[in-house]
């Protein structure tokens, strides 16, 4: 039977709430576990739910010819590897709700590089809304002190919001690979192949890692995190999302994403005791309009 539109909006929700619940779930874990290990245990959990899900939803995974095998191994080292590295090391050094900000300025990045990389023309309008993206997120990262900022930057951009950067353009880079790489593959597939790309070489890495590891510190909050993660933040959020593609389309289901910073700051404040401070909630509205305004 297929979805309502209200079963559909209220999926969507539920999706960015999952995803805004990722950065409370990563925050626990990020400095208790090396980040190759806490990554590949989210993907353990994701591909043994994708896999089969896309057996019972397609009737398999289908055979990748050489061009999607590079292009899916692209999408596991930005979208899978590269960002949940970043993401991992950037909540230990920030507070959730202070990176799942950040993270807002995804679609701005992705449509600037395709301006750079691919001449896809940007009207005034998008570019307005990419300046307006851009000083929210200047809001947020110098803590409302602007001019301070310019006096000395080094007070305001650390670590963390670089490496946040980071899993940005990570991000930024697997959305266009995505949309210009991929042919002939469904979402679930190219998602699934990602995912196990992503994982293949997560594993490599958290090899190097054992031997760093306190197994003493895995309380069942660990346990449930990881699995929180990979379940709900990846592969029932995936599914739902997709559902949503299909139902309203892609630019209305974009405009859902909005809410996950929404929640990364509320279950910051609600679940970790982080401050909501006045210049996060006025660069995270200015972000918000901003995307809005570019992805209209």
């Amino acid at each position: 039977m297929k979805p309502t539109s209200a079963g559909i909006y209220l999926k969507l929700v539920a999706v960015t709430m999952f995803w805004g619940g990722t950065f409370i779930a990563g925050r626990l874990i990020a400095n208790l576990m090396p980040h190759m290990m806490a990554a590949g245990g989210r993907f353990l959990v994701a591909c043994a739910l994708l896999v089969p899900l896309a057996w019972k939803l397609e009737g398999g995974l289908p055979r990748l010819t050489l061009k999607q095998a590079m292009a899916t191994f692209a999408l596991g080292a930005t979208g899978i590897f590269l960002y949940n590295i970043c993401f991992f090391k950037a909540l230990s050094l920030m507070p959730a709700s202070r990176t799942a900000l950040l993270i807002a300025l995804n679609p701005i990045v992705t449509a600037l590089a395709q301006a750079l990389f691919f001449r896809e023309r940007l009207a005034p309008r998008k570019w307005l809304g990419i300046l307006i993206a851009f000083a929210g997120a200047a809001v947020i990262i110098s803590r409302g002190d602007l001019q301070g900022a310019l006096h000395d930057i080094s007070q305001s951009l650390g670590t963390g919001e670089l490496i946040m950067f980071c899993a940005v353009c990570a991000w930024a880079a697997y959305t266009i690979i995505g949309r210009h790489a991929l042919k002939g593959l469904t979402p679930i597939a190219a998602t699934t192949y990602a995912t196990l790309w992503g994982l293949l070489l997560l594993l490599i890495g958290a090899s190097t890692e054992i031997a760093d590891m306190d197994w003493s510190v895995l309380n069942w909050q660990v346990w449930a995190s990881i699995v929180y993660l990979g379940a709900f933040g990846t592969a029932v959020g995936f599914v739902w999302y997709y559902e949503g593609v299909q139902t309203l389309g892609a630019a209305r289901t974009a405009v859902f994403n909005n809410l996950v910073p929404v929640f990364g700051v509320t279950f910051g404040a609600l679940m970790l005791g982080e401050p909501i401070l006045p210049s996060m909630i006025t660069g995270g509205l200015l972000v918000i309009a901003g995307v809005t305004l570019t992805n209209r």
